[in-house]
């Protein structure tokens, strides 16, 4: 049977650790795996594309990457799975997220890094402080708890289409998951494994300037997307 699944990974600059994120899909139950190059100068298509990925090009920023990947998936597929490309998603967890959807018994499974097992120095104290904030905060508002807002996740296709995504940064992960409360859709939170990058400094959270970037744009959602 064909499979279902598109897996989509945008990437910026993560050429020491994309190939091998790459290499280790479990091909025989995803339908591909699309690698989105955000703007890189260090040859991260190149590397995605000799590990085996179907390489798109997008305007910068981490949310434009990923409507990218969502528009460039094959027709025959009706899953989207979205991952980091710097090596700290573990893809063995790929079947747990991608299973609840699948089956039918949910339309948005997120990993929670928060929940599950966190090699040390993985997240600092701002992600997971973040983490908890966000999570009460749209508890609060639309009365559903979130324990994370990590990258990997996996959604039915047609919803994530009729969410209507307009975030083109780093808010894209928290526009999906208010919507998907607006909306209604069955949601459900698996705890996940996570590892520490392979190499470079992350674009979220590597230095004070970023996080407060990041946050920022996160706080810019929460308010925008207010119903």
């Amino acid at each position: 049977m064909q499979s279902r699944v598109s897996v989509v990974i945008p990437a910026l600059n993560e050429a020491e650790s994309v190939g091998a994120v790459v290499a280790s899909m479990p091909w025989t139950e995803i339908a591909e795996c699309i690698v989105v190059d955000n703007g890189s100068t260090d040859g991260t298509g190149d590397v995605a594309a000799a590990a085996g990925a179907r390489v798109v090009r997008s305007p910068r920023g981490y949310g434009a990457a990923c409507f990218a990947g969502m528009k460039a998936a094959v027709a025959t597929t009706d899953v989207l799975v979205f991952l980091d490309g710097d090596g700290s998603d573990v893809i063995a967890d790929l079947p747990k997220i991608t299973g609840p959807v699948l089956r039918g018994e949910a339309d948005f499974v997120i990993g929670s890094r928060i929940r599950g097992v966190r090699e040390r120095g993985s997240m600092n104290f701002s992600q997971v402080f973040a983490a908890h904030l966000i999570g009460a905060l749209v508890k609060l508002m639309y009365g559903y708890r979130y324990t994370d807002m990590g990258a990997f996740r996996a959604i039915r296709r047609d919803k994530l289409e009729a969410m209507g995504m307009t975030e083109r940064t780093f808010g894209w992960n928290l526009e999906m998951q208010v919507r998907a409360v607006q909306m209604g859709l069955r949601i459900v939170e698996l705890p996940t494994d996570y590892k520490c990058r392979v190499a470079g400094e992350s674009k979220v959270s590597g230095n004070l300037k970023a996080s407060v970037k990041t946050a920022w744009r996160i706080f810019g959602v929460l308010v925008r997307t207010r119903k």
